[in-house]
């Protein structure tokens, strides 16, 4: 069966086969890639122990769908462009060629400092091709990578690296990111001193700034190439794993403060990831997709590495930001290479059309084809100006709904073919079944209709665990509603059948596409010596979407709350990283708790969107005239 959608019609149809015969039509996506060996069984599967297992049985190894398989027409094809952060610097090219030669000597690399299959990896750099290179080289050699985006805290990363038991680190001395240099190896130093586990660091030269290097301990990336260069011929055969095998962990916050490492598959992740590209985007070969996330994120893993390169597209990677040197630096990078497709957050639209039009000036966007929103919810006002300055009208949005756990795009609309509705996600791509269901788990049918959005039978994407911690997995995920994937989102069908997600319904907030568990916060500014207890929760954010505020009950005795504030916001940089940060914080003398102690966070989140008139019953709290002094603070 043709699986390819050209039209509605095609849609439709292979929708409709999807649904009805889903190991089937997973099995024909499947044959378009390259198996050491085939499956035994398409699929096995229990929501209740959240058990999944697809293609059982089958070997294979993803960098050889991702590399060796297009060396024989496409060698010399580019595989990976750079952009750098200073525009004044080269960019660079790889071709499928020298990718997967650089790939092979990588994996020697890994091999000389002891790595074997199933070693976990910690990778903390910038974005540049290496990091794409060491990711790629773990999969081939079959250890198991965990990248951790350069924004996080020491502390953060150490976590991290003890969750998962990681034996090597890879790093650089430093990154740029916009006017900014991270010390990165320094940061690694700091998160090392909690860390038994690693034996290895290996560090790239990128910014040149002074690192100490650990007898013993820590090596030069250019050194151990230089090794591999003396011995010749650098291939490297794939390691054989199988289907389930895990590919990767990466660690997402949670509803509880520990963060919790997603761990993908082999096959299953490999099949999903290609699909979705390929269908969501409608990639045409020797066309240019820009995805402009960094690799440390699911969208990176699956939309710039994993999804682009299994397709044998050329896939546009930026280590920059889009505000430097000016707000111009994305369009100035689609003029520059002719970029085909773009793929960004709402964040950055927003962030973008802040700055007007003068940016846009005497830039050529005419080579765009599709554009691409991904993180969270795109609002109207931002869609529009996204179609008309960016697409000039012409181009498809597709403005996908997935997330770290799902692996890949879920409900999108399909470039050029199905029908676009600003602010919706639109419909589901074949083989993913959504569903509506209220607070009893009970399922909402027909359309014009709002519930909590689950998915009722498996993809081949979907987590198979939380790493080390499989009832974590289940619990979170499987067991909110019985037989069903629980997203966490809140959802609104509309009369066509077209899924609109409005928000998060646990305790998990979406700050510029990136979840953060409020726990997580709290845990974090709970640490300042002078804080008693804090509450955070999301709130309307013009540019992130979703920003965070922090409620904080401090030491009476203190009385410069100004500098407590700074030093709060300090911890939490300090412990997490950055992005966690709360926008606001407001010093409360209480927090509005139920006798169970429980804090009721939907007053809270009333109060951070000004709408205190709709707060509801407050009698049954402890101690209701808390909710008053919240209230005055707020005003």
């Amino acid at each position: 069966m043709d699986l390819n959608i050209h039209t509605i019609e095609d849609y439709n149809r292979i929708y409709d086969f999807s649904t009805k015969d889903p190991e089937g039509f997973w099995a024909a996506v499947a044959d378009d890639y390259y198996w050491q060996k085939k499956w035994d069984k398409v699929l096995e599967w229990d929501f209740a122990k959240a058990d999944i297992k697809w293609f059982q049985g089958a070997k294979l190894n993803i960098t050889e769908n991702c590399l060796d398989r297009h060396l024989e027409k496409d060698a010399d094809k580019t595989a990976i462009i750079w952009e750098p952060n200073d525009p004044e610097e080269h960019f660079r090219k790889l071709s499928y060629k020298e990718l997967h030669f650089k790939v092979c000597q990588f994996s020697h690399v890994l091999k000389n400092n002891g790595v074997k299959k199933g070693d976990r990896i910690c990778l903390y750099m910038p974005m540049v091709p290496e990091l794409a290179i060491a990711v790629l080289a773990c999969a081939r050699i079959g250890a198991i990578h965990s990248v951790v985006f350069g924004g996080f805290s020491a502390q953060s990363i150490a976590d991290r690296i003890n969750d998962a038991q990681c034996s090597l680190i890879i790093t650089s001395d430093g990154g740029f990111r916009g006017s900014k240099e991270f010390p990165l190896k320094n940061i690694i130093d700091d998160a090392l001193v909690q860390c038994r586990s690693v034996g290895k660091v290996i560090v790239l030269t990128r910014s040149r700034i002074p690192v100490s290097m650990i007898k013993g301990r820590d090596v030069w990336w250019e050194d151990e190439i230089r090794k591999v260069e003396t011995h010749g011929n650098p291939d490297f055969p794939a390691e054989p794993m199988d289907a389930e095998d895990p590919l990767f962990i990466l660690y997402t916050s949670g509803s509880t403060g520990k963060p919790k490492g997603v761990v993908h598959t082999c096959g299953g992740y490999m099949v999903y990831t290609g699909y979705t590209f390929k269908t969501v985007f409608q990639y045409q070969p020797n066309q240019i997709h820009f995805c402009t996330a960094d690799i440390g994120w699911i969208t990176g893993h699956s939309y710039i590495v994993y999804g682009p390169l299994s397709q044998g597209a050329t896939t546009l990677m930026f280590e920059g930001i889009p505000t430097w040197p000016d707000a111009g630096r994305f369009w100035d990078i689609v003029d520059k290479y002719k970029v085909d497709i773009i793929y960004t957050a709402p964040t950055a639209i927003r962030s973008l059309m802040s700055f007007g039009d003068e940016p846009l000036k005497n830039k050529d966007l005419s080579s765009l084809k599709t554009l691409g929103s991904v993180g969270e919810p795109i609002n109207e006002e931002a869609w529009h100006w996204y179609d008309q300055k960016i697409g000039k009208g012409k181009c498809p949005i597709v403005d996908t709904w997935w997330q770290t756990e799902t692996g890949g795009i879920m409900i999108s609309a399909i470039a050029g073919v199905t029908p676009l509705k600003p602010g919706y996600a639109s419909l589901p791509i074949p083989g993913v079944q959504p569903i509506l269901v209220d607070e009893n788990g009970m399922e909402i049918e027909g359309n014009g209709v709002s519930g909590n959005l689950c998915i009722k039978f498996p993809w081949p994407g979907i987590i198979r665990t939380t790493y080390g911690d499989h009832e974590r997995n289940r619990t979170n995920y499987f067991a909110t509603y019985p037989n069903l994937y629980f997203t966490g989102d809140g959802c609104l069908r509309d009369q066509d059948g077209f899924y609109k997600i409005t928000g998060r319904v646990d305790d998990v907030i979406n700050v510029s596409g990136h979840r953060i568990g409020t726990a997580e916060v709290e845990n974090a500014i709970n640490m300042h010596a002078d804080v008693i207890e804090s509450a955070v929760v999301g709130y309307p954010h013009d540019i992130k979407g979703q920003g965070i505020y922090a409620f904080v009950i401090l030491d009476v005795s203190l009385h410069d709350h100004e500098l407590t504030k700074q030093d709060i916001l300090q911890t939490v940089t300090r412990i997490i990283g950055a992005i966690a940060k709360p926008d606001k914080i407001q010093f409360v003398s209480g927090l509005p708790k139920t006798r169970s102690g429980k804090i009721m966070r939907r007053i809270l989140r009333k109060i951070s969107e000004k709408e205190f008139s709709s707060l509801g019953d407050t009698s049954t709290l402890l101690d209701p005239s808390v909710v008053e002094d919240i209230i005055q603070g707020a005003l």
